[in-house]
């Protein structure tokens, strides 16, 4: 399923207060992270009237709780509120019995796990990223012909594109 794309400028204020609304752990204060300007929507696409939700703010997994922004355009305005809520449970167990994906999302939201959630966008910048970083452990600098160079099993004799009607 693909990831909603909604999203929300952050009501600064209202983050603000939310963040100082939090309980604190026992001998432990809770530090305002910074916060981004405009916030995506983190669940599945869903239905209309489905509240758009964001993450703002993760305590430590001892603490187990999280912050979260949801928001839901009206006829007239935007409605947003903010709610301190467990993480979701659930884990898969693809290969390793012993190692699992989380789900990132809050405890009992509608809608599919994150793992199941695809974010297009943030693949191909992951993809990319993973590229140049092969590039660079190969000690290539990441220009073009670099293919030729690494001995691909081409006569790359010319180093140039083939132009119209030459062949390839």
């Amino acid at each position: 399923m693909l990831q909603c794309t909604a999203f929300s400028e952050l009501p600064d204020m209202g983050a603000r207060i939310a963040l100082m609304g939090l309980e604190d752990l026992p001998g432990h204060e809770v530090e305002a992270p910074d916060l981004d300007t405009f916030l995506l929507c983190e669940l599945g696409e869903h239905a209309e009237a489905t509240e758009h939700a964001a993450q703002l703010w993760s305590a430590s997994p001892k603490a187990g709780r999280e912050l979260w922004m949801f928001w839901l355009d009206g006829e007239e305005r935007r409605t947003f509120r903010f709610a301190e809520l467990l993480p979701c449970p659930a884990v898969i167990h693809r290969l390793s019995v012993k190692e699992g994906e989380a789900c990132v999302l809050y405890d009992r939201h509608p809608g599919p796990h994150s793992w199941d959630v695809v974010d297009p966008l943030a693949d191909l910048m992951a993809e990319r990223v993973r590229d140049e970083v092969r590039r660079e452990r190969e000690g290539g600098g990441g220009g073009k012909g670099d293919e030729d160079e690494k001995g691909d099993g081409r006569d790359g004799g010319g180093g140039g594109e083939a132009g119209p009607g030459e062949g390839v």
